[in-house]
């Protein structure tokens, strides 16, 4: 550590390195709608891609890592039949992609909001599609609960929200994102939009120490009004075994067509890396270590979605 490193003082009264931040930004916007033509080329070149893919898969020539990720289903598959909503639906703008590092691992941290979480897949889209790398999503244990999600959720790269799997995505080098408020956060009243929640025990926070790998503060715009949560049948949620049963100004009154999401129109920034160069692998075990930690990525976020807001003019466009 540099003699003119800053410090901060921690919760025991000792010297502690303060966490180092990186400024800037890039913008990627979203992009136009294509022409006829566009479409059509891109409809032939999807087509060539898929008569690969199928060639591939019966001749056995792809792999799935130890946690069942198969990046071929993910790039032919997975993010093709994402890509239309990410770009002409929700029209996302993604703002500091060189944030994310370009062949190492970071812990990506986001608020998490939309009552159905499809805050997690448009990352993933913005991520790949911006510095071409995977994004690992940690995901809830309902997820995998559901034998065909789960099954796609773990081909697309998903998997169990628990510190020992965020550890070894880490340390093998990946893009893993977190969302702490976890259902609190996704299945929160459209009143108490961009409010972050509470954000658990902080056991991402103890898996990027461990790892050693920098926390990337996301904020994400534009979820939260997709699906504007006005009430909760909690009878029926827990009759479903769901941790809540959404009603909107649409749903369930228009049956399946009030299950469209709004078409808002999103942002997704990456904040400055927070690096922990000047911590341990043994502060992971501190719990003040990791709330004072915790505690700064939900300010900074919160902080990025209040400006976010302030720059916005119109829900839609």
């Amino acid at each position: 550590m540099s003699e003119h490193q800053p410090t901060s003082r921690d919760r025991r009264g000792g010297q502690r390195p303060a966490l180092h931040v990186v400024p800037e930004t890039d913008v990627h916007p979203a992009p136009k709608l294509p022409s006829v033509g566009d479409l059509l080329g891109e409809l032939e070149g999807r087509l060539s891609d898929l008569r690969g893919y199928f060639s591939r898969r019966l001749r056995g020539e792809y792999d799935v890592d130890d946690f069942g990720f198969d990046e071929d289903f993910t790039e032919n598959i997975w993010l093709p039949i994402l890509r239309p909503m990410f770009q002409h639906w929700f029209r996302v703008e993604v703002r500091g992609a060189h944030h994310l590092p370009t062949d190492e691992g970071a812990l990506i941290v986001a608020n998490h909001s939309g009552t159905i979480p499809i805050d997690g897949l448009m990352a993933q889209v913005g991520v790949f599609d911006t510095t071409g790398r995977h994004l690992r999503l940690l995901a809830a244990d309902l997820v995998f609960a559901s034998p065909l999600l789960g099954v796609v959720a773990r081909q697309s790269g998903a998997t169990m929200a628990n510190p020992y799997d965020a550890e070894h995505l880490l340390a093998d080098g990946h893009l893993v994102a977190v969302y702490p408020e976890g259902f609190k956060g996704v299945g929160k009243p459209f009143a108490q939009r961009y409010q972050l929640q509470r954000f658990g025990r902080g056991g991402y926070v103890t898996a990027a120490l461990r790892s050693g790998t920098p926390i990337v503060p996301c904020a994400i715009v534009g979820a939260e009004e997709i699906y504007p949560k006005i009430a909760d049948i909690k009878p029926l949620a827990r009759l479903l075994g769901f941790p809540y049963f959404p009603v909107t100004p649409f749903f369930p009154w228009f049956g399946l067509f009030g299950a469209i999401p709004l078409p808002t129109k999103w942002t997704i920034e990456f904040g400055a890396p927070i690096v922990l160069d000047g911590y341990e692998a043994s502060d992971a075990d501190d719990p003040a270590v990791v709330f004072e930690i915790s505690d700064q990525v939900r300010e900074t976020i919160q902080q990025s979605l209040y400006a976010l807001l302030a720059e916005r003019d119109n829900l839609f466009w």
